[in-house]
């Protein structure tokens, strides 16, 4: 265990910016100081207890980002209980599987969730409550109703006569060795998994971001990652809230026009995100300013593209508020081509690499320190690693263990004896391989990697990073037919096909000669044999990541 303690230091963090701003929800007027939320966490704290909530009970949360989320989050790990974040996104059926099967006894849901939940509440949980406004949906037991409403009305009325003070004010020690999360992830192979997370876990990333910010102002942050997921969750939140930062949730979804907007307004100190986001701006208003324009002659002119590379990167840092240092980018790959021109131009950027089971953080190195484009850093001073069966080009698993381990799956002893090992060491399931510089690179999942009819391993998400940066191309998933050949699946962009006036003839040409162009760049064994339109978005994973299960015989249907 490392010396520093999770609830520890958000109880110093709350006092030492006591009357300073802490959470707003952006886009109204609202705004919680660090004194305001401390007064609300001891008052959901009185909650727990009325409702006989023991340490180490289990809590589900699931809503949109907002104060009212954030602060139930750090009410329940504070009190020693476990917090159980449920992504909006997951269906009605899975939400309420998610609540029964880690055994909530109380489940905060915002309205639109609990409209969906509302005739499927787990047996053993007491009470479904309002991220609104922190009233009941539904509470089992109405003699028990009226205790909790009856303790609350005498702890509000006991805050008025007796406020509190930064100075007075204190959480009970929980040891780092406690359980604080139960993260469901919904793979892109399987079913749901529980990630069992404790206090050590959690403080090991805070720790880390903490010590490695490059900017000592606190300044504001503009959180939009979904927080029931890690990474949003450990550096949009927690981290942000150890170092005193003014959070403001975004309660809405990303798009290019509501995040460039509020980045204008809120000005953040860093900005995390993940691939998808960038890649929308990308898209959206980049490509249009390159064609058909003076600029995207210019920029394939040498020397004088650097200019306009410069340029095109002042306009991306700017568009992210002029106070970042840097975009830390995380979640999932990052198209090789959309990062190439970042870094052209200049743009702060920098790739991280993590999993829910190290909470989220494995790999990273500033945009300053020079990672090489392709990379995701080097690994954190809290892990080891090693690539497990490295081929002839040191290509294997990555295996990690350490401090921000996770204790396994929730009830699932079988599925954690396969992803931890006798030694400790968690098996993530990617391919990679580590540099000379020890900087690491992804390759792809080993359940997704093809093995040609030669023996060669192919990673079908290098082909596809590579498609995707086609012409009319949304998305792509590449397969393997039974003779042994490959074949692409192009999920095509309608919009783009519209503006173009692109019919299904054309489109199919247009596919086949890039099928041929793109042949050129890849090994032999590793040819397309065809390029095939998929005529609807794949269905992904609540991460954005197709499941590729779902389509294994795809070639041959």
């Amino acid at each position: 265990m490392i010396k520093e303690n999770l609830v520890n230091t958000l109880e110093k963090s709350i006092r030492a910016n006591w009357d300073l701003p802490c959470f707003s929800d952006y886009g109204s007027d609202s705004q919680l100081s660090f004194a305001g939320i401390a007064e609300t966490i001891l008052r959901i704290h009185e909650m727990f207890k009325s409702f006989s909530i023991k340490k180490g009970d289990k809590i589900s949360l699931c809503g949109r980002n907002s104060s009212n989320w954030a602060v139930v989050y750090i009410a329940t790990v504070t009190y020693g209980a476990v917090i159980v974040p449920i992504l909006v996104d997951f269906s009605s059926e899975e939400i309420a599987y998610i609540a029964a099967h880690s055994d909530s006894k109380l489940f905060f849901a915002s309205d639109s969730v609990f409209d969906k939940i509302a005739t499927l509440v787990p047996e053993q949980t007491k009470a479904v409550i309002s991220l609104e406004n922190f009233d009941f949906f539904f509470v089992r037991d109405e003699e028990e109703k009226h205790t909790v409403l009856d303790n609350d009305r005498s702890f509000c009325e006991n805050m008025k006569k007796n406020p509190l003070t930064g100075d007075s004010f204190r959480f009970e020690e929980i040891s780092n060795d406690t359980i604080a999360a139960i993260v469901y992830t919904s793979g892109t192979t399987g079913f749901s998994k529980g990630v069992i997370i404790n206090h050590n876990a959690l403080m090991v990333n805070v720790k880390f971001f903490v010590d490695h910010l490059m900017k000592t102002e606190k300044g504001t942050v503009l959180s939009f990652l979904p927080l029931a997921h890690c990474f949003g969750c450990a550096f949009d939140f927690l981290s942000q809230f150890a170092r005193g930062a003014h959070i403001y949730f975004l309660g809405k979804i990303p798009t290019p026009k509501v995040i460039l907007r509020a980045f204008e307004e809120i000005n953040p100190v860093i900005v995390v995100t993940v691939p998808l986001i960038l890649e929308k701006i990308y898209l959206s208003k980049i490509v249009p300013l390159l064609e058909g324009s003076i600029l995207g002659t210019l920029i394939k002119i040498p020397l004088i593209n650097k200019l306009v590379y410069a340029q095109i990167g002042r306009k991306i840092n700017d568009a992210f508020g002029n106070n970042h240092f840097e975009i830390l980018i995380g979640g999932a790959a990052f198209n090789p081509q959309i990062e190439d021109f970042f870094a052209k131009c200049g743009v702060r950027f920098t790739v991280g690499y993590g999993m829910t089971e190290c909470a989220p953080l494995i790999a990273y190195t500033h945009y300053f320190d020079g990672r090489p484009v392709g990379s995701c850093g080097k690994l954190i001073g809290d892990l080891q690693m090693k690539i497990d069966a490295p081929d002839e080009n040191g290509v294997g698993e990555i295996c990690v263990k350490g401090e921000n381990l996770f204790l396994g799956y929730y009830k699932m002893e079988k599925e954690t004896a396969e992803s931890i090992d006798g030694e400790g060491w968690f098996h993530t399931g990617d391919l990679g391989s580590v540099d000379k510089n020890g900087f690491l690179y992804i390759k792809g999942r080993i359940k997704s990697m093809i093995l040609s009819a030669s023996g060669q391993n192919i990673y079908p998400e290098e082909i596809e990073a590579k498609i995707n940066s086609m012409p009319y191309v949304a998305e792509s998933l590449v397969v393997e037919a039974k003779d042994h050949k490959l074949v692409a699946f192009v999920c095509p962009d309608s919009s783009k096909l519209k503006k173009d006036g692109v019919d299904e003839v054309r489109l199919n040409e247009i596919m086949q000669e890039s099928r041929l162009k793109l042949n050129e760049t890849l090994s032999s064994f590793a040819k397309l044999s065809d390029i095939r339109i998929y005529p609807q978005e794949f269905e992904k994973t609540s991460t954005k990541k197709i499941k590729r299960r779902l389509y294994s015989d795809l070639a041959d249907r």
